[in-house]
C-alpha cells in the first residue's frame, strides 16, 4: 500500500510475487500423503472458527493459515506450490515467452535527476542489474560516478535501495536500504566525494523522509519504535521525529516531535528551502487529512499549528520566510496559498494559485518559482507559475503520458523531469533557465526491440452503474480487427487517492506482440478527477469502484475488442481486492485472473503488518456500521461452493510487510475446497509464494522475469493465445 510524504505527496508503487518450492500436499485429517508431482491441489484442513460481529457470526475455516510460521502453514505453502508448479512448468511456450521477456525487462530503467550544488544524482538501472545504481557526476555533462550499488551487497539482487536524500550542496547522501523485500530500512550516509560511508547508521528508518540542516551538520528524520516499547505487534506504527547529529550516537538522537499523535499517525519533517530557521511538520492521518506544524527554530518556539484539523489534504514548501501551500480545502482539484511563516494562522493565508479543471498534484519551488504539475484526464500537464501565483510559461510535454518525478533547487538555473507514456520510454528533459527555458532531451532509456510507431492508445469512456462516466486506455497494435474474441488483459486500482496515468512497461509489448488488447481503468477511489474522485470510491462508496471495473469489462465485450473467453483481468495490492471483488461478484465475466500481494479476507485485514494505516480509507469491521459496507464484498466471505470461477493464479510474498500472504493462502485453500473448477487442472485455482520478496518494492530483476514468465505463460494457456 502507499504511504505519503517528502517534499508534497509521494506514493510508494506495488508489483506482485512469486515462489519455486516442491514439498508435500496435505490430506483432510493433516498428514502429508502426496508426492511433489501431485496432480491435485493440496486439501487444506478445514478447522472452523466463528467470531461474532455485531450480531452476525462468520466462520472461518482456514484461520489457521494466517500463522506463517507454524508447521502446518509451511507444509501446506509447500503443497500448492508442487501443484503450481506441476501446472506451470510444462506449459508450450513458456521457454520462448521467458526468452521475450528477458529481453523486453532488460532495458533498464532511469530516474529524474536531483540538482545539489553542482552535483547531479540520480538512480539507474542498466541491462540485468537486478537493481538501480545511485549515480553522481559534478557537472550536467560530465561522466557518471557509482555512489551506491546495492548489486554489490546480496549474490542474489535482493537488497534493495529504497530511498535517498543528499545534502542541499551534495556533500553527504542519506540513504536507506533493505533485503528480501522487507522494506525495513537501515539508513546510512555516504560521503560524496570519496564515497565512503560514515560511521551512522540507524535502524527503524522506514519512515525516515530525511530533512537535513544546510551546514549538513545533521538531519530531522522519522523512525518507528523498538520492540517492546509499544504493546507487542505495535511497533510497526507510532512513528515519531528525530534529529540526528552526524558523528553521534543514534540511540541518543534528540526527539523532535510525535510523543501526543495516535499510533497510525505518520508525521514528515522538512526544512525550508533556503535556512534552517523554518522546520515543518505535516501529520497524514490516513489519505483525506494532514494537519501541518510550524516551528521557528531561531527563536527556539514550540510549533504552531498552521492548519485547523479540517478533514483535507496539505503541503507545504517554505522560501524567503514565506510558506507556500497546496491544499484540496474546498477546492477538490487543489489550489495553493501563501502566507507569512511568521503569522501562519489560516486567516492571513492568501490564494495565489485558484483551482482549475486540471488536478494539481504538487508543486515544487525550483529557479524562485513554482513548478505545478497537474493531471488532466488522467495525463500530466506542468506549468510554471511566479511565487506571486502569475503564469510564468507552460511547458510543452513530449506528448501525452506522465510525469515521473522533478529535480531542482529552489535557486538552480534547471530543471529536470522523467516523463513516459505507453510507448514513450523512460525519459529525462533538462530545462536550461540560462537558454530561455529551452527543453533538451537529457537521457532516454533505449528499447531497440520496440518501435512505438506500430502501436495505438485509445481513450474510451464508458458509462458505470450509477451512469458516471469512467475513462479508460485501450493499448494494442495497430490493425488490430474488432472481431469480438481478441485477447484482453484489463487492470486498475481504484484507491489511495492514486492515478493510473500513461506509462513504459516492456511486459505489455509481449501480450501486444502475441495479438491481445491491454486495458487500463481510472476507476472511482484515484485521484484522477481530484478529491472527490477518491471519496467517491472509498469506505461506504467502496462498491463503486468494483462496478466501474466490472463495466469496463463489460464495455470491452460490447465494444467487440472481446468476449467473456477471452478476457482477463490482473491486480495488485488494492488492485488484488479489486480482482479478488470483481472474481466473486461477476465470475461469469472473465476467463483468467491474476490476483497479486491482495487484501480478500477484508474482515481480519486491519490486524496483520501495516493495515490498521488503511482503515481511513476502508474502514474496519470492528465498527458496527463500517462491517456492513465491508462485509458486503470482502471476497474471502463471498466465495460460493458449488459455482464455477475463472482460472486464477494468487500470488504473494514470504516476506511482504505491507499486506500479510494469508489472504492469498486462505481464499486459495478456499476456492479449491468450494468451486466447482477448484480441482480443475484446466481452469485450476493456483497459488504462487515467492522468497526472500515482499510487496514488490525493490524486487530484482531475475525474480521479476521468472514472475512474468508465469503470469504470461498462465494468461496465454487460459486465453488460448498461440494456439
Amino acid at each position: 500500500m502507499f504511504m505519503a510524504g517528502g517534499r508534497g505527496f509521494m506514493w510508494i508503487f506495488f508489483l506482485f510475487c512469486v515462489f519455486l518450492f516442491l514439498g508435500a500436499v496435505w490430506a483432510e485429517d493433516g498428514s502429508a500423503v502426496n508426492s511433489p508431482t501431485s496432480a491435485a491441489p493440496p486439501k487444506a484442513k478445514v478447522e472452523i472458527v466463528e467470531e461474532t460481529f455485531h450480531g452476525h457470526t462468520i466462520s472461518d475455516s482456514y484461520r489457521w493459515l494466517e500463522d506463517s510460521d507454524s508447521a502446518e502453514t509451511q507444509e501446506f505453502v509447500r503443497a500448492e506450490l508442487a501443484y503450481t508448479r506441476g501446472i506451470l512448468d510444462p506449459l508450450p511456450g513458456r521457454s520462448q515467452i521467458n526468452r521475450e521477456l528477458t529481453e523486453l525487462l532488460s532495458i533498464g530503467n532511469i530516474g529524474t535527476p536531483q540538482v545539489c550544488g553542482n552535483y547531479y544524482f540520480y538512480v539507474r538501472r542498466d541491462g540485468k542489474q537486478n537493481q538501480a545504481v545511485l549515480l553522481v557526476r559534478e557537472g550536467v555533462h560530465e561522466k557518471d560516478r557509482t555512489l551506491v550499488d546495492v548489486n554489490q551487497m546480496s549474490s542474489d539482487g535482493t537488497v534493495a535501495l529504497d530511498w535517498w536524500a543528499p545534502t542541499d550542496d551534495g556533500k553527504y547522501v542519506a540513504y536507506g536500504t533493505s533485503s528480501s523485500g522487507s522494506e525495513e530500512s537501515t539508513l546510512r550516509i555516504v560521503e560524496t566525494s570519496s564515497g565512503k560511508l560514515l560511521s551512522d547508521t540507524i535502524d527503524r528508518a522506514r519512515h525516515a523522509n530525511v530533512g537535513w540542516k544546510k551546514d549538513d551538520s545533521g538531519f530531522y528524520y522519522g523512525r518507528t519504535p523498538k520492540k517492546g516499547d509499544v504493546p507487542a505487534g505495535e511497533e510497526v506504527y507510532h512513528v515519531k521525529i528525530f534529529y540526528h547529529a552526524l558523528g553521534s550516537d543514534p540511540e541518543k538522537d534528540l526527539l523532535i516531535y510525535g510523543d501526543h499523535l495516535k499510533a497510525q499517525d505518520v508525521p514528515v519533517a522538512q526544512v525550508a528551502d533556503d535556512e534552517d530557521r523554518w522546520l515543518l511538520i505535516s501529520v497524514f492521518e490516513g489519505y483525506t487529512k494532514t494537519e501541518m506544524y510550524l516551528q521557528d527554530l531561531k527563536a527556539k518556539t514550540p510549533p504552531v499549528e498552521v492548519t485547523s484539523r479540517k478533514d483535507f489534504n496539505y503541503s507545504g514548501e517554505i522560501l524567503k520566510g514565506q510558506l507556500y501551500i497546496l491544499t484540496n480545502e474546498d477546492a477538490p482539484h487543489y489550489r495553493v496559498f501563501r502566507v507569512d511563516a511568521q503569522k501562519p494562522g489560516r486567516e492571513d493565508w492568501r490564494e495565489i494559485i485558484p483551482e482549475s479543471d486540471a488536478v494539481l498534484k504538487n508543486v515544487l519551488i525550483i529557479h524562485g518559482n513554482l513548478f505545478a504539475l497537474y493531471e488532466k484526464n488522467a495525463t500530466s500537464l506542468l506549468r510554471i507559475f511566479a511565487t506571486d501565483g502569475r503564469l510564468v510559461a507552460d511547458v510543452k510535454l513530449p506528448g501525452l503520458g506522465s510525469i515521473a518525478g522533478v529535480g531542482g533547487q529552489w535557486n538552480s538555473d534547471e530543471a529536470f523531469f522523467g516523463f513516459q507514456s505507453f510507448t514513450v520510454p523512460p525519459s529525462i528533459y533538462r530545462i536550461d533557465f540560462r537558454k530561455n527555458a529551452q527543453l533538451e532531451l537529457w537521457a532516454r532509456v533505449d528499447v531497440p526491440s520496440v518501435d512505438p510507431s506500430a502501436y495505438q492508445v485509445d481513450q474510451v469512456w464508458f458509462s458505470s452503474k450509477d451512469g458516471t462516466k469512467v475513462p479508460m486506455f485501450v493499448f494494442y497494435k495497430k490493425g488490430l480487427v474488432l472481431n469480438g474474441k481478441n485477447p484482453t488483459l484489463l487492470t486498475g486500482y481504484g484507491g489511495f487517492n492514486i492515478s493510473m496515468t500513461p506509462s513504459f512497461a516492456g511486459d505489455r509489448y509481449l501480450w501486444l506482440e502475441h495479438g491481445g488488447v491491454f486495458a487500463v481503468a481510472n476507476l472511482r477511489g484515484g485521484s484522477e478527477f481530484g478529491e472527490e474522485w477518491h471519496r467517491a470510491g472509498m469506505l461506504d462508496k467502496k462498491q463503486n469502484v468494483f462496478d466501474d471495473f466490472i463495466a469496463a469489462a463489460e464495455y470491452l465485450i460490447a465494444q467487440k475488442y472481446t468476449d467473456k473467453e477471452h478476457l482477463a483481468i490482473r491486480g495488485g495490492s488494492n488492485g488484488g481486492l479489486l480482482v479478488g471483488v470483481a472474481l466473486t461478484q461477476r465470475p461469469d465475466l472473465f476467463r483468467a485472473v491474476v490476483c497479486a500481494v491482495p487484501l480478500l479476507d477484508m474482515l481480519r485485514y486491519q490486524h496483520f503488518q501495516i493495515a490498521k494505516l488503511w482503515i481511513p480509507e476502508y474502514g474496519s469491521a470492528e465498527d458496527p456500521q463500517q462491517f456492513n459496507w465491508i462485509s458486503a464484498y470482502s471476497p474471502y466471505q463471498h466465495v460460493k461452493a458449488g459455482v464455477e470461477y475463472p482460472a486464477i493464479l494468487f500470488m504473494t510474498a514470504e516476506s511482504d510487510t505491507r499486506v500479510d500472504p494469508m489472504h492469498a493462502k486462505k481464499m486459495a485453500a478456499l476456492m479449491q475446497a468450494q468451486a466447482a473448477n477448484g480441482q480443475s487442472r484446466e481452469r485450476p485455482i493456483l497459488l504462487r509464494i515467492e522468497p526472500k520478496a515482499g510487496h514488490g518494492v525493490g524486487k530484482p530483476i531475475t525474480k521479476q522475469i521468472e514472475e512474468l514468465t508465469d503470469v504470461y505463460s498462465f494468461l496465454f494457456w487460459q486465453l488460448g493465445m498461440g494456439e
